[in-house]
């Protein structure tokens, strides 16, 4: 009996300091709308390093418009799965801060961990990667020493913490707080991509800002769907609420460089989905169109 409880705490002990060594030197990654004219980030970089000196940590962005939380999970969505299994990400675009909303991490079935506040953030990862597990972080426990009484710093006071903790091993996944349902997940509501005959639609999730492309949610598969061919016409309409901002005919093309300087194109981006651009010029600028949510595109081949 004394010999098979020695056992049971023995592999208990193994399989903690195993979990513990999965995440040990894992990155951990910032995303905010804090911006870097203040000391918001460094104040978030100073917390994760006073937890580990040996930590790495990277910046996604910190340009995300103020309480954009839409614009937050996306570019989630466009980078994390570039860095490996068990990168802790700290999200950060909370106009809830101090609010009702909870500080959560999830881990997703791919091994990363997302922490922030549970206000949407976590839309497409949870939708694309799948959710293993959510967990609500136990504030009364897991939050800078010191920070009781800020309320409205949750970026360094919490989320920073607790994500350096979990990337550099000084608390397990359990460690951060209850477990939640891994359905719980706040999500955006927004329109999914779709064919219907002939007609692609989704929305503009967002624009490639440097250069005026606009980007949109239909994936290759559907337009595959429509077996278009380098050089094919294609029609699209931009909506913003359901009301036509803008419509143009371009080929579907591979590269900028197959059609003139100043003409547009349809063709894909880097996370294979439809774009459309004008080869060196804006093509947002040039229509004044935006993007998120509210913002529409239809596209189909163009008649003959």
């Amino acid at each position: 009996m004394r010999c098979r409880l020695l056992r049971c705490l023995i592999v208990a002990l193994l399989g903690a300091l195993l979990s513990m060594r999965a995440h040990a030197g894992a990155a951990l990654v910032l995303l905010s709308d804090f911006g870097t004219a203040d000391g918001a980030v460094s104040a978030m970089h100073g917390v994760a390093y006073g937890v580990d000196p040996a930590l790495r940590v990277a910046d996604l962005t910190h340009q995300i418009p103020e309480y954009d939380i839409w614009l937050g999970a996306y570019r989630l969505y466009q980078t994390a799965n570039y860095w490996p299994e068990g990168s802790v990400f700290v999200a950060v675009v909370d106009p809830g801060v101090g609010t009702s909303r909870k500080p959560v991490v999830l881990k997703t079935r791919a091994g990363r961990y997302f922490v922030g506040p549970d206000n949407g953030l976590f839309t497409l990862i949870a939708e694309r990667d799948g959710v293993a597990e959510l967990r609500e972080i136990d504030t009364a426990r897991q939050r800078l020493a010191g920070s009781a009484d800020s309320h409205t710093f949750h970026g360094r006071d919490i989320f920073a913490y607790v994500g350096a903790r979990l990337a550099s091993g000084a608390i397990r996944y359990d460690e951060v707080g209850p477990a939640l349902p891994s359905d719980a997940v706040v999500r955006i509501a927004y329109q999914k991509p779709s064919r219907t005959g002939a007609v692609l639609r989704g929305i503009i999730p967002v624009l490639d800002e440097k250069y005026g492309n606009v980007w949109t949610s239909i994936p290759k598969a559907l337009l595959d769907e429509l077996q278009v061919a380098a050089g094919d016409r294609l029609e699209v309409r931009i909506l913003h609420r359901g009301r036509q901002v803008a419509r143009v005919v371009a080929p579907f093309q591979h590269s900028f460089g197959a059609v003139a300087r100043g003409r547009p194109l349809v063709y894909l981006n880097s996370m294979l989905d439809v774009a459309v651009a004008v080869n060196q010029g804006s093509f947002a600028a040039r229509h004044r169109i935006g993007a998120g949510v509210d913002w529409q595109v239809e596209l189909r081949k163009a008649a003959r």
